[in-house]
């Protein structure tokens, strides 16, 4: 037999060596993980899809509440307001508020969010963003067939930390790199919260190219309440829930749910399959952070079912997503604290105007 391993490992640091993946210290993979199911969509009463995944509460700088593991991920485009943070200060002056709430986006990509990034960097310096060319995540009429870097859903954070990059006297070349003075501040930042001592077992590179740290749900969930209870410390809170459109789009779910919230709740979602929620409420006066992941990566659907959810038992109101064709979307109780579980039986996952599509009614539908 020929030797495979010469195959498949190519040149050394390039490739994986297996297939079936490698085994690191310390690093769990998704089939270690105890994901646990959060949605199951059924079709006359039989689950025909099941959605895994982890949801972690946090208020202040404790964890109470986990359901589904406490998965190691990557905190993705999720992070953007903690990555905004070490250069508020310096942008807070500079930009309006449509630029603010741009730079802390992922969004559609339609006219007014390119001309919110734009808007960030002066003209001499636009040349040097390094989004990567793409088209509009929603299009609209004309469909859009030339790649263009302002079209990336995070443009306008990388238009952002280059503006901050010249007002902070930092250099411009090399912003999406480990070892920039930019995530280097990003990094205090997160031990502001994490601790002095936290250090991420894991930095990768993103897909628009910066950087992303591995942290567990219940570290993120953590970050998202010091969102809540640090609100007022700058202009972020108040750039999200201002200007929600911008943040992702249209019927996009972290825009929907800060439209929703009158200003009490701030959101964002990351690829893949991420959602933070950051939330004001009277019961938790060190912020509340939940955050969700699903198991599988993006699922919209699936996240939004759970996030209203979470949001109706602690007295906010989310429209459920656009119906499924011929199937209801089912919770599992374990998404929220035992102690809300009485509300949660409460939060229909259907509306009026959806009636069962699923079945026959009367003799021919109920079988043998």
């Amino acid at each position: 037999m020929p030797d495979t391993r010469v195959l498949l490992s190519g040149p050394e640091g390039l490739y994986p060596s297996s297939p079936l993946g490698e085994s690191e210290p310390g690093i769990p993979t998704g089939r270690d993980v105890e994901w646990e199911p959060l949605v199951d969509y059924r079709r006359n009463g039989v689950s025909e899809t099941t959605i895994h995944g982890a949801v972690a509460w946090a208020h202040g700088s404790e964890g109470f509440h986990s359901f589904g593991g406490n998965v190691l991920c990557y905190g993705r485009s999720m992070m953007k307001p903690l990555m905004m943070k070490p250069l508020a200060q310096s942008l807070g002056p500079v930009l309006e508020g449509p630029g603010k709430a741009i730079a802390l986006s992922s969004h559609n990509g339609d006219a007014d969010h390119v001309a919110a990034a734009q808007s960030i960097l002066r003209e001499e310096d636009q040349g040097l963003m390094q989004a990567p060319l793409d088209l509009p995540l929603v299009q609209f009429g004309r469909q859009v067939r030339r790649p263009r870097r302002w079209f990336h859903c995070c443009s306008g954070e990388h238009a952002a930390v280059l503006r901050a990059c010249r007002e902070m006297g930092w250099p411009q070349a090399g912003y999406m790199l480990p070892s920039h003075p930019f995530f280097q501040a990003y990094l205090e930042t997160l031990r502001g919260y994490l601790g002095e001592d936290w250090q991420p077992l894991k930095i990768a590179r993103d897909g628009c190219g910066m950087p992303t740290v591995s942290n567990t749900v219940a570290e993120l969930a953590i970050l998202f309440a010091g969102l809540a209870a640090d609100r007022d410390e700058d202009w972020i809170w108040e750039a999200m829930t201002d200007h929600p459109d911008l943040v992702g789009g249209f019927n996009r779910l972290d825009s929907t749910i800060l439209k929703a919230c009158g200003g009490r709740v701030l959101a964002k979602e990351g690829a893949d399959g991420l959602l933070g929620i950051s939330i004001l409420h009277d019961d938790f006066p060190k912020g509340l952070g939940v955050v969700i992941k699903v198991a599988h990566g993006w699922d919209p659907r699936a996240i939004w079912c759970v996030a209203r959810g979470v949001l109706g038992v602690l007295g906010f109101e989310l429209r459920n997503p656009y119906p499924l064709d011929k199937q209801k979307a089912f919770l599992v109780p374990g998404i929220v604290p035992p102690s809300l579980l009485e509300f949660l039986e409460k939060i229909p996952t259907w509306d009026s105007w959806d009636p069962d599509r699923d079945r026959w009614f009367g003799e021919l539908g109920e079988g043998p």
